[in-house]
Parts: C-alpha cells; structure tokens; sequence
C-alpha cells in the first residue's frame, strides 16, 4: 500500500475511534436457489449437506450462525464471516474484501439476486456492503464452479435476496454505535404479493459535528433494499429486487471520496412441471466512484465506473436420474478505468464490450449414491469501438500505432470453452471422498496500487492487449460426519494455475498514465495447498476449527527478472477458531481468534544519492514478510421475547481484539534527517474495540 492510500484510511480510522468511546461509555451507563413459486427453504443438517453435496469446494452458508458472531463495531457482517471459514483470508484487518485458494478479492465475483456488485465494502471497507436483514441463502463456490456461473477466475459468491411475509406485517430496528439500520416486510396484497425494505444508515457525521477537530470532515454511508414479489398466476411469479448504496468521506481539504453501488432485477419465475422451472432475468448494476485527494504535494481529481446490463435465462428440468439446467446470457458493458483532472491536464478512458454466454451443466445420480456435477460454458467476448481508442505498444508501454471504431463495432472477439466437473464418491455412510476440475474466465480486471480493496482501484475490460484471464482447479477432498451428525470434518487439497495475470510494471503506479495497458504487464499465477476444518453442530458449545496451508506464486515477464515470485496476497498460514455458547435459555456467548502468518510485502534492498535525492533500490519483488497477524474477539447477546405482544428484545455487546494486539497494516521505510539510516515502521489500524447494539423484532 503507497502512503498516501494509508494516511486517508488511517485518519478514517481515527475518526471512527474518536466517535467510538464516547458511545460506548453512553452504552455502558440444495445448489438451487431458494426461490420457487412460494419461496420454498431448504433445511437439512449442515454435516449432511456438506457430506451429500456434489460440488467440492462449495460453502453453504448458514447465515443466521454467522450472524451472531462478534464483529467490529457491533455489526453482523456477511463479509467477515465468509474470511473465518477454510481456504478464504481477509485482504486486511480493515477490509471486507476476501481472497479465495490464492485469487485476489478482484478475482471473485459477488452476485445479489443474479447482479454484479464490485465494491462490498462501506468506510473502504470496515462495514460490509450487504445488509444481513435483506439476505435469505448464501452459497460460496471457491474455484470449482457450476456451469451456470461465469466471470469469475478465483470464486463466486452468490447470495439471495430475501422476500416479504404474504400473511402479516414484521420488522426489525437495531441501534449500534455507529450505525442504525431497520427492515420492515409484509403482504401488499394478502397470499399474493409482499415486500420487504430494509435500509441502514451510520451516523458519525452527526457526531463530528460539535467536535473542533473534525467539524469540517464529512463521515458517513447508508445502503437501502427492496424486494417485492408478486403472483401472476399459480404457476408465474415476478421478483423486482432493488439495491443501492453510497459512501461521503471528506477528510478537510485532503480526500474526498464517494463511491456508490446500484443493482436492479427483474425475475419472472414460470413453473413448468413438478420441481421444473424457467427463470428469465433483467439486470443492471453500476458502480460509480468520484474522488480527489490533495496529499504530498499531489492534487488530483477522478472519477471511475462499470457499468453493464443485459438478459439472464435459465431452466431447470428434472429428467430421472438428471437435473439439467441450461441457460444462457448476454450483457453489455461500459468501463471508464478512470478520468481525471491535474492541473490542466484532463485525460479520460473509457471503453465498451459485449460479452454473451451459454451453458449446461448435469447433475446426475449414479449407482450407489455416487454423485457427477457435469457443464460446460462458452463464453464468447467482444471490446468494441466508440469509446477511447485502441492500441499497440512497444516493449517500453510506448504507443506505437492507434485505432478507433465507430460506436459497437467490434475489435476482437475471444471464444472460451470452459469444461467443469465435481464428483462426489459415498465411500460409507459417513464418508465421501469429492474430486473436480473447472475452467473460469474473467473479463473485468482490476488494477490496485495496494493489497486492499478500495475506491482508488482501476478497472479495465479485456481488450486487443489484454487477454481474458483463465484459471484451471484441480481439487479433490475428504469428508466425514460422526454417526450422530455431531461433528463432522473435511480436508480439502487445491492446484490453481491462471493465466493473463496482470501486474504493475516497474516505476509504475495506477495515475502514471491514463491508458491502462501502459501500466501493466500479462504473465501466470499459481496457487496451491491445503484446507482442514473440523465442527462441532450441536450441544450448547457449537463452532469449528480452520486451518488453511497455502502458495500463490506470479511470473512475468519483465518484472523480477522474469523469475517466479510470491504473490502479494501470499500467506502460509492462516488459523480461525470460532465458537459458540449457549448459556441459557436467554444468553449466548461467542468467541473468535484468527491467527495468519506474515504476508509477502516488497522492501528495498538498498538506496543510492542522485542530486540529494536517495533513491530506493529494489533487487526482489514481494520478497519480504510482514509480522504474524493474531487477534481475539467476543461477544454476548441477550435475547428476551415478549409473548403477548410477539415482540424480541436483544442487546449485543462485544471486543473486538480483547487483547488489545497491534497488528501489521503497513510496513514503511524511512529515513533519519540525514538519510544515512533506514528503519522500518509497522503502522496498525486498531487496538481494542468494545461495541454495543440494541434490537428489537415484532
């Protein structure tokens, strides 16, 4: 991470610490989706279901377990839940984004009710994007992924948007320290349609206010969910789901952010025969940043979007032993990697594409119970004309020729045949053995001068110089339950090789120049290791353990003297524990420790003197360690229901890094006044975190 990314998100930070005490010493005083034509819920036992299920690789989440985890400033949060399980790490400790077996968080794509979402983070991320009260079903693919899925070359995380109740009114209203946030759902017409809102809103602003320091800087965010379904006939239903969120940071006159994610759908669902149906979807989403920062002598102001919007198919047919879904896909797309104004010097990047898919993919039971997950996808990619113009470039990144097409005219069209299988072998009742191989491809890549994700990340889609990116995992686990369905346990072992990798080049950085090819230089990722996880399902104490072995490994040309390196998301060893106590019938306590190992970070090897300038001299990239990152968090919620009047009362309280741990966020080098000597600084984000939260359901 540069610096300067660190000094906004640090003051950030600050600023959340200096509202946060003096609330707090106020305190003290099946794969298918879950949708059919009645919203239908699939329950079975987590062990079962992690035994029985086809697909290796695959995370079924049970958000209400998750959601009673401790978590920064009191709130649930989907995002840091996911990093706790095996194979995903966080992209830091102030980040929502997760890395997937080696994949960056870029790498992963996050669909809410079939639309992409691309920033999932609030506060750069220290809250999570999604409301957990809109969210029915979360299921994680971590690289071997249905055919049905696409556009991702690490995972695929898709989450369902929950529906309204069709027979009578509820809602739900938390208060925490820093945030509020609410939902109300309820039949609009009775037994026919429903809907459900739920917004949230923080409220540091409203605290910065009265304060001298921070009168003047702007702190706050807010997202808002609506899903109204609607009974056309016995067999049709529609689905509309709205999503929206933004984000106003103002640090005085030095940064000034805001970023906004908006995705709509519209779902008309048709019942055909018994469990067989055909869903047809329109979809938009855009995510638009607009920021300025004037920080080290640089002014800079910019703005970025991707926008895309298109057509969704798929059926669903049962045929005997077979579960066939079919479908196919065609989404238009606009990407501005970035405009920006210094000085006088006002450069803009924008470019178009058409990407269309299809796809089958077969479920089929064969003797035995023994399980085959079968599909291919093909997935046909056009950059067209009408927006800035293509190029070529020498081996420096110099423009030597340009191109322009009119408006949808294509420029190049790539053809990706992407073969997937999962299989899953009962070796017992109690005991499967699962194996597959996948081939995803990406089109949007991202472009970051830091580990994390953030408002400041370059987009760009593949064009005549840049290829789509392809990944090939190859995975194969087993997995085991007690008898009694108590415990159960799986190890998981993965080899993922990408190709297309994009890195920076050396001396370069995301506003060295506006054409984003100039930056960047293609080669291969590989990422390899080992996932363990043992759970405890049932009994007062319930939780699991997670153990994550791991290499992710970049070579390209031109960088490292073309000699593979350690990628930047490189860990060894990644450790969760997590647990939950049930202490009576009103009083549950949890607990999480997280463990990670130092991650790859690139130091300077030595420095030189040009014109009273030193001079950092870099011989290895990524060839350093950050110190072992290691934190407890806790929690306790009370939960009391009022009979007569159906209503739940609920306090959450707790720590987060109860011992007080002061984790690595950035390493940087400086100098004595004389330049004669370099130390290296650890910069950390947080200390101790106590919260509290209040919530009421009716």
């Amino acid at each position: 991470m540069k610096k300067s990314d660190f000094v906004w998100h640090f003051k950030l930070c600050a600023l959340l610490m200096t509202v946060q005490p003096s609330l707090a010493q106020t305190a003290q005083d099946s794969t298918l989706r879950q949708q059919t034509l009645r919203e239908v819920v699939v329950s079975a036992s987590g062990a079962q279901q992690r035994l029985n299920q086809v697909q290796v690789g695959s995370e079924q989440l049970q958000l209400k377990e998750l959601s009673g985890l401790p978590h920064i400033f009191g709130q649930a949060d989907i995002m840091r839940s996911i990093q706790l399980l095996p194979g995903v790490k966080p992209e830091s400790e102030a980040s929502t984004g997760f890395q997937v077996r080696g994949g960056t968080a870029a790498q992963n794509q996050i669909l809410f009710d079939d639309a992409p979402v691309y920033n999932v983070g609030h506060l750069a991320g220290l809250f999570s994007a999604f409301n957990d009260d809109a969210l029915a079903t979360a299921t994680l693919y971590k690289g071997l992924i249905p055919a049905q899925y696409g556009g991702a070359s690490s995972a695929v995380l898709d989450l369902t948007a929950r529906t309204g109740n069709r027979t009578h009114w509820h809602g739900t209203g938390t208060i925490g320290l820093l945030a509020a946030e609410g939902s109300l759902e309820g039949p609009l017409l009775k037994d026919k349609a429903a809907i459900l809102v739920a917004a949230r809103r923080s409220y540091m602003d409203l605290f910065l206010k009265p304060t001298k320091e921070y009168k003047n800087n702007t702190l706050y965010f807010y997202d808002f969910n609506v899903k109204l379904d609607y009974q056309l006939t016995p067999r049709d239903q529609l689905f509309l789901t709205f999503f929206t969120g933004r984000d106003c940071t103002g640090l005085e006159e030095m940064v000034d952010l805001k970023w906004q994610n908006l995705t709509t759908s519209l779902k008309w669902l048709h019942r055909l025969r018994n469990e067989d149906y055909a869903q047809t979807t329109l979809l938009y989403s855009g995510y638009d940043t607009d920021n300025a920062f004037d920080i080290f002598d640089t002014n800079i102001s910019y703005t970025g979007h991707i926008r895309q919007g298109g057509l969704r198919h798929e059926t669903i047919l049962h045929l005997g032993r077979h579960t066939l879904n079919t479908g196919l896909q065609s989404m238009l797309f606009s990407v501005k990697s970035a405009e920006w104004q210094q000085v006088s010097l006002h450069e803009k990047e924008v470019r178009r594409a058409w990407e269309n898919n299809v796809w089958i993919n077969d479920v089929l039971s064969l003797g035995r119970q023994t399980t085959v997950s079968a599909g291919i996808r093909l997935n046909i990619f056009s950059p067209m004309g009408g927006g800035s113009p293509y190029y070529d470039l020498d081996e420096e990144g110099e423009i030597i020729r340009l191109f322009r097409y009119d408006k949808w005219e294509a420029v190049k069209t790539y053809l990706r045949i992407e073969p997937r299988l999962s299989v899953n072998i009962p070796m017992t009742k109690l005991l499967s053995v699962k194996m597959g191989y996948s081939r995803t491809s990406q089109n949007i890549h991202a472009l970051r001068n830091q580990d994390t994700s953030t408002p400041f990340d370059r987009y760009t889609l593949t064009s005549n110089l840049v290829k789509p990116q392809v990944a090939d995992q190859i995975s194969a686990g087993i997995f085991a339950m007690s008898p009694n369905q108590d415990y159960d346990a799986s190890l998981e072992a993965y080899y993922r090789k990408v190709d297309q990798v994009v890195d920076f080049r050396d001396g370069k950085s995301f506003s060295s120049e506006i054409e984003i090819e100039r930056l960047i230089l293609p080669g291969r990722g590989r990422s390899y290791g080992a996932e363990l996880c043992f759970r405890k399902n049932t009994g007062r104490l319930t939780g699991w353990l997670a153990y994550t072995l791991a290499w992710s490994e970049t070579k390209i040309p031109g960088i490292n003297g073309g000699r593979w390196y350690k990628a930047n998301n490189d860990r060894r060893h990644d450790i969760d524990i997590v647990g939950s106590y049930r202490l009576n019938q009103h009083w549950t306590l949890n607990a999480t420790w997280v463990y990670y190992s130092g991650q790859a970070f690139t130091a300077p090897s030595g420095k030189y003197e040009i014109e009273d300038n030193w001079i950092y001299y870099y011989s290895e990239r990524n060839g350093y360690r950050t110190p072992s990152t290691h934190r407890l968090d806790i929690g306790a919620t009370f939960s009391k229901q009022t009979p007569k009047t159906h209503t739940t009362r609920q306090w959450s309280f707790g720590i987060y890094n109860l011992y007080n741990r002061h984790n690595p966020y950035l390493i940087n080098f400086e100098d004595s006044e004389d330049g004669a000597h370099t130390k290296a600084m650890q910069y950390s984000l947080f200390g101790i975190v106590p919260s509290v939260a209040y919530t009421v359901k009716w």
